[in-house]
């Protein structure tokens, strides 16, 4: 396996304008990375690309180390679209035997990887069912399990949660995990910001068909970790040792009694030294909360407000 399982550089996709407009990017093998944008920013072509379904205008794209076009490429593949079109007059096994099948599985693995997979997804039991009479939500339990079918080595998720109520978000998260466990990187599209932080190992966020930035939640940040104070008082001497621990980035003294502070670490082996400093400074501490980098402030920070995004969401790419 290489390092990247997905590679871009330069990469274009123009139809009557840029949809795509350089966009470099990196996936790092058996990680689960996050690609968030509004509407319009380019998302959807670029995973067609990336699939081999269509072809760049210009630019590189590696997938596994070789070319999307390249059959042996795409059987290592899996992919979950957003609209998928089932055949309904099919049962859910017989659903997953034909596209096994296409995807050059052999009938006596099929007939062990079939209940497997329906198991995963949390369909056990019900595949014998004709898929016209199967909700919304189990649905898009069979086309995971569809993703998943042949071990694929990158599997491509496109808004794999919106159909399932919070067990079944929770469930398809456990699947993600799972398969970051096999060594299997997972491309995810995901308007819900939440399930991105909870199970995203790296993201990036896109607009207009380019990359604004990309890498871990704390790489985002500048590699800091935001805590919260709310403090009795706050002396001199407590914010010289505050400041020698990380950044003060906040002090607000609106509450009387109550000071609330917000200190950037460069990393949380310093949190215990905190609560020790106010200690001694004959401090009443009354909260000390470290925080996760916000994913949705961040993405409203760089996506949302400005005329380029207004634009963009009269088209979808």
């Amino acid at each position: 396996m290489p390092d990247n399982v997905i590679e871009t550089h330069e990469l274009r996709k123009v139809y009557q304008r840029p949809v795509v407009d350089g966009l470099n990017l990196t996936v790092g093998a058996g990680e689960v990375f996050g690609f968030l944008g509004p509407n319009g920013a380019g998302k959807s072509t670029t995973v067609k690309m990336l699939l081999g379904l269509v072809w760049p205008t210009s630019g590189v794209a590696q997938v596994l180390g070789g070319s999307p076009a390249d059959p042996l490429i795409r059987a290592r593949l899996g992919f979950l679209p957003e609209q998928f079109r089932f055949q309904t007059w099919m049962t859910g096994e017989e659903f997953l035997q034909f596209h096994g099948r296409l995807a050059g599985l052999k009938a006596a693995e099929l007939r062990q990887r079939v209940p497997q997979v329906l198991e995963e997804v949390g369909l056990g039991g019900r595949g014998k069912e004709q898929l016209s009479g199967y909700s919304k939500g189990m649905l898009q339990r069979c086309g995971l399990a569809g993703a998943i079918l042949a071990h694929p080595r990158l599997v491509f998720l496109d808004e794999p949660t919106s159909a399932l109520d919070p067990i079944g978000r929770v469930e398809v998260r456990e699947i993600i995990e799972r398969l970051r466990g096999l060594g299997v990187a997972v491309f995810l599209n995901s308007h819900l910001l939440s399930e991105v932080e909870q199970v995203c190992d790296r993201v990036a966020f896109v607009k207009a068909g380019k990359v604004l930035q990309q890498g871990s939640m704390r790489e985002l940040m500048g590699g800091v970790i935001p805590v919260d104070l709310r403090l009795s008082h706050f002396p001199p001497d407590l914010q010289t040792a505050l400041t020698a621990l990380g950044q003060l980035h906040r002090v607000d003294e609106n509450t009387p009694g109550r000071v609330d502070v917000e200190l950037w670490l460069p990393d949380e082996q310093r949190v215990p030294a905190i609560a020790q400093a106010v200690h001694l400074a004959g401090v009443q501490l009354y909260a000390l909360t470290p925080r996760r980098p916000d994913l949705e402030t961040m993405f409203l920070e760089l996506i949302e407000g400005t005329p380029e995004q207004r634009a963009g969401e009269t088209h979808h790419a």
